[in-house]
């Protein structure tokens, strides 16, 4: 039996998520589906890096599997695509150890949440940013950011708090970038909390608006306390960049 790690990219706006769901159309199921049909096997689960939300989506989204396939990894890779649809390729496969869990051994995580500030929203990009219709202020919410790096207890950003044994979680990078009319929140960390990248933007997007002062992300990181950060930012704009082992 043979254990397969699989990078993959997928547009999340038509799934309910990653986790499998009954009649719900998710990544798993869709994915799971796809290797059963190519190597004859009923058991097929799909053990992925974490469970992204419905409308999140992913450029390298990491899972694994155990399989009797004996195709090679550089022949897996196109056969699987090809019982695929269009919103989900395997970039790559690769034998692991035994031992080898995409879930638990994975070290760090990066998200990017992406936001559209032109006057004009973009119907070619309704589904991958969200839109704010006034130019938001992207160097007051880099520099408002900058006390959520290192490792802090991040229970204000965590939703449906307590869904971990601790909300404490080492945030290694976080940087705001523009690019014309787009700015992106990139946030990588050791692990992330149910909605944490999602609450961290929309607590940014409110200071960028200028309806808070740059200080009260720390005044928020320190209150331990969801209702004072900003809103929940919508699914769509936020992609599973990479993960690291």
């Amino acid at each position: 039996m043979r254990n397969l790690k699989i990078t993959l990219s997928y547009d999340g706006s038509d799934f309910f998520g990653w986790q499998t769901q009954p009649g719900k159309r998710t990544v798993q199921e869709t994915l799971e589906a796809a290797i059963a049909k190519l190597t004859g096997e009923e058991r097929i689960r799909v053990n992925a890096s974490g469970r992204t939300d419905a409308g999140v989506h992913a450029l390298g989204q990491v899972a694994n599997f155990y399989s009797r396939t004996a195709l090679a990894t550089a022949k897996l890779v196109p056969a699987i695509n090809a019982h695929l649809p269009d919103d989900i390729a395997v970039l790559e496969a690769a034998d692991m150890p035994q031992a080898f869990d995409a879930n638990h051994d994975a070290v760090r995580k990066l998200y990017r949440y992406v936001i559209h500030d032109g006057p004009v929203p973009s119907p070619f990009l309704r589904r991958y940013a969200c839109h704010h219709k006034r130019r938001l202020d992207d160097r007051a919410m880099a520099r408002a950011a900058l006390p959520l790096k290192g490792r802090h207890d991040f229970h204000s950003f965590e939703t449906d708090w307590p869904n971990r044994m601790s909300s404490v979680r080492t945030v290694t990078h976080l940087a705001v970038n523009r690019f014309g009319d787009y700015l992106w929140i990139d946030v990588e960390a050791d692990g992330f909390l149910y909605n944490m990248v999602r609450a961290i933007a929309g607590t940014l997007i409110n200071v960028g608006r200028g309806y808070w002062p740059e200080s009260q992300v720390q005044a928020i990181l320190d209150a331990l306390d969801r209702t004072l950060a900003g809103p929940t930012a919508p699914a769509h704009g936020l992609f599973l960049v990479r993960v690291t082992y």
